[in-house]
């Protein structure tokens, strides 16, 4: 079912809907918000007909995996793990509230042909294998460690999330009938029927950290030719099997990450993390690279959304990144192009600067500059607020005004330095900023707003202040009269 013939809820629970997330295959992920904090919250449903359809005498029936997920994962309280807060049903769901994380998915970084340096290798194995660590050490193993599974944050950090097949440890429960998981990642005793404890996570993740280093699968083929060889077969080292020949020295690591038996295998995700990091024998970064990111989200521009909204020249302009004390594109104001940056930076994170400065160089109005940055936005909800949030209006309404020089505002506070309204109250006041507040709303829209925000600092002056807001007016007449309504002049 597409996106767009999802029936949305009002609400579930406490929660109100605002949109969808995404779908799975039993159910679809909405986005609310909880009234009480005032938090976005991902909301993941199974439908109703499915748990009813479900064998409830069955240890791994639908809804007691479901539930299972919510008391695994509330119970971890680690921030590379995706947060629950509550499960709950309704008449037509079953629902888990969980942190609402906004990034990609590792899966989409590594369809989109992402290779990763050995800083990022190191970096994303060295949090999974934390939060790993921190799981086991609370009896909670995961189960389906798998890249789709791995969030990847604007700010670099990454977050673990599904727990839907964890398994709380139980002395009464180290074997099972039934394989979970995923093929590819499914460690070789969950095939052959054998003893099974954490180290089923410690092998998918071993895969992932194959992947990495090789840019490939070390199991691959159809669902029955993944089981045989990662039963009966090991793979070429991850530096054999990638064509650059990359890092040997990882090479041992990796293959007792995903050795056959678990007793050959680390004993622990801390163990095999410390393995990585002594290998690595530098100081590892606690974020992937923003120039990753970056690169991940100018692939996603490119393609069938920057037909759109992107020139096919765009994309030359986003190949370096500007200086973070490099003066603004010309046309642009500092100040009109932070607020844009503060808007953004809610759905995309730290790369909201290089984002909106690269799209500055070839938008010189502000509705064109939101059409280009949209498709780094994930969700469709979070594009339209943007849009609203820059221009007052979806991103399909009439085309703003480009703002102007600012020589007007040398001009016009030239004479105003030693004289006037503006060096009689050389402080800015509350009852100044409120009433400059309003008039740039009125005059540029709800990125009015963020522009006084922004020009508002802790000791500016009043000329200071309305030399930065006016700036963000395009036209000399428009400007001298926001002053008079100002009660500037």
């Amino acid at each position: 079912m597409a996106t767009s013939q999802i029936k949305i809820p009002e609400r579930l629970g406490k929660y109100p809907i605002t949109g969808v997330a995404g779908k799975g295959a039993m159910g679809v992920v909405f986005k609310g918000m909880d009234p009480v904090i005032k938090r976005p919250v991902a909301i993941k449903t199974i439908r109703r007909e499915l748990l009813d359809e479900d064998d409830h005498t069955a240890t791994d029936s639908l809804s007691s995996r479901f539930q299972r997920e919510a008391q695994a994962a509330g119970a971890l309280n680690h921030p590379g793990i995706v947060s629950v807060y509550e499960y709950g049903e309704d008449a037509n769901y079953a629902y888990i509230a969980m942190e609402y994380v906004e990034g990609s998915n590792l899966r989409d970084y590594m369809a989109s042909g992402t290779k990763f340096d050995e800083q990022d290798t190191v970096s994303i194995m060295a949090q999974l294998l934390d939060a790993l660590n921190f799981a086991h050490n609370a009896a909670v193993w995961h189960r389906d460690i798998k890249p789709a599974n791995i969030i990847v944050m604007g700010n670099g950090r990454i977050k673990l999330g599904d727990f839907g097949i964890a398994r709380l440890e139980s002395a009464e429960r180290t074997r099972t009938s039934v394989v979970m998981g995923t093929p590819g990642y499914i460690a070789p005793e969950l095939y052959l029927g054998g003893q099974v404890d954490h180290r089923i996570d410690i092998f998918a993740a071993g895969v992932i950290f194959y992947q990495l280093l090789a840019r490939r699968s070390p199991f691959r083929g159809g669902p029955e030719a993944i089981m045989h060889d990662v039963c009966y077969h090991d793979p070429a080292p991850p530096s054999s099997a990638d064509p650059e020949h990359r890092w040997p020295q990882y090479d041992a690591i990796a293959a007792r990450a995903i050795a056959k038996s678990p007793g050959d295998r680390y004993g622990s995700a801390g163990e095999f993390r410390a393995a990585i990091l002594e290998a690595y024998a530098q100081p590892v970064a606690n974020t992937i690279s923003e120039s990753t990111i970056v690169s991940h989200r100018t692939r996603r521009i490119t393609p069938e959304a920057a037909m759109n909204s992107v020139p096919p020249s765009a994309p030359k302009s986003m190949m370096s990144a500007p200086s973070p004390s490099a003066p603004p594109p010309t046309g642009w104001s500092t100040v009109v192009l932070a607020g844009v940056e503060l808007e953004i930076a809610r759905f995309v994170g730290p790369v909201a600067k290089v984002l909106v400065r690269r799209a500055a160089k070839e938008h010189k109005d502000l509705d064109s500059l939101v059409q280009a940055l949209l498709p780094a936005i994930d969700a469709a909800g979070d594009r339209e607020a943007f849009a609203r949030s820059v221009l007052g209006r979806s991103s399909t309404g009439p085309q703003s005004s480009s703002f102007g020089s600012s020589q007007f505002v040398a001009s016009r506070f030239g004479a105003a330095s030693t004289s006037g309204p503006l060096t009689e109250s050389p402080a800015l006041t509350p009852q100044d900023l409120e009433r400059a507040t309003k008039l740039l709303i009125h005059y540029i829209g709800p990125i009015g707003k963020v522009v006084a925000r922004r020009a508002a600092v802790d000791g500016v002056t009043r000329r200071d202040f309305f030399t930065t807001v006016l700036n963000s007016i395009d036209g000399d007449d428009v400007r001298e009269r926001f002053l008079r309504e100002a009660g500037v002049v």
